[in-house]
């Protein structure tokens, strides 16, 4: 209500305040920063909405979901969702196509993921940095939170994944990337990787190295400049280390993989029994190639 005058000398013709608001809609999709906080505050006194999602690090919000990794844990029961980072998906992404079998058992030893972190978006003036700045390891066992929210998302399945990630953020606006090493309980080569990345539809492989040649892709193709598959592989970049250690480099499509989650989850509250016909108007935009 204290806001109300701002609004109208913009123009503008506010017609509810945020509880009427929220108790209105059908779903809510939290993009703010402060999704626990909005939760405490209205969501959980709501009983409107069908239910309520956050996306990026907003730890404890609700049950943690990606689209194509943990779409068999969640059901229109789960009324507060958190969609995770978009790293986050890509690492999920990397351990379900490369260290699982499609049975679902996993051959995960160790995974370790290097979070190379673009400063800011293309549209943002603050917040970047002047040089490679790196992230303090804030937890003993998964250090940065990617890791711990990708170990949170196969908690759900009932994995329990050794998983470790740092990050650090470079003086670039373009796009994330991640330096990953798989150790599993059996040996890969590399051609058998490639097997693995072209029979799923989760992620996308690429010949390109440059981080600026995969975001112009997604600028020039993607839905509205957005790449919607969890992750881009860089195939060139792929190796095997002691016959059992996978390692390579990544790129993240930032945005767009919360996207397409947050989309699905949105349609499964809405109408579960159309949730996959509906969603095919994205399918184009699901790039197995870059």
């Amino acid at each position: 209500e204290d806001r109300q005058a701002a609004f109208e000398e913009l123009g503008h013709a506010p017609k509810y305040g945020p509880i009427e608001a929220i108790e209105r809609a059908t779903v809510v999709i939290d993009c703010t920063p402060v999704g626990n906080e909005m939760k405490a505050e209205f969501y959980d006194h709501a009983e409107g909405p069908l239910g309520f999602m956050a996306q990026g690090s907003e730890f404890g919000f609700g049950k943690m979901y990606a689209r194509g990794i943990n779409d068999s844990a969640v059901s229109i029961d789960d009324r507060f969702l958190h969609i995770v980072s978009c790293n986050t998906h890509n690492i999920a992404a990397l351990i379900k196509t490369l260290a699982m079998d499609p049975d679902g058992q996993s051959h995960l030893e160790d995974g370790r993921f290097m979070c190379i972190r673009r400063a800011n978006d293309i549209s943002q003036s603050s917040g970047f940095v002047a040089s490679p700045t790196v992230e303090a390891h804030k937890n003993d066992r998964f250090g940065t939170h990617h890791a711990r929210d990708a170990h949170g998302l196969f908690e759900t399945m009932g994995y329990d994944l050794n998983v470790f990630s740092s990050a650090l953020k470079l003086n670039t606006q373009y796009m994330h990337s991640i330096h990953f090493s798989l150790t599993l309980d059996q040996d890969i080569t590399v051609d058998e990787a490639i097997d693995r990345l072209n029979a799923n539809t989760r992620v996308a492989v690429t010949l390109k190295r440059s981080a600026n040649e995969v975001f112009s892709f997604g600028r020039d193709h993607g839905y509205y400049g957005r790449i919607l598959a969890q992750a881009v592989v860089s195939l060139d970049t792929l190796a095997v280390r002691g016959g059992n250690e996978l390692v390579g480099f990544c790129f993240t499509p930032q945005d767009g993989n919360p996207l397409l989650s947050t989309v699905a989850a949105t349609l499964r509250l809405i109408d579960e029994s159309s949730m996959e016909e509906r969603l095919d108007v994205l399918r184009p935009y699901l790039y197995t190639e870059v």
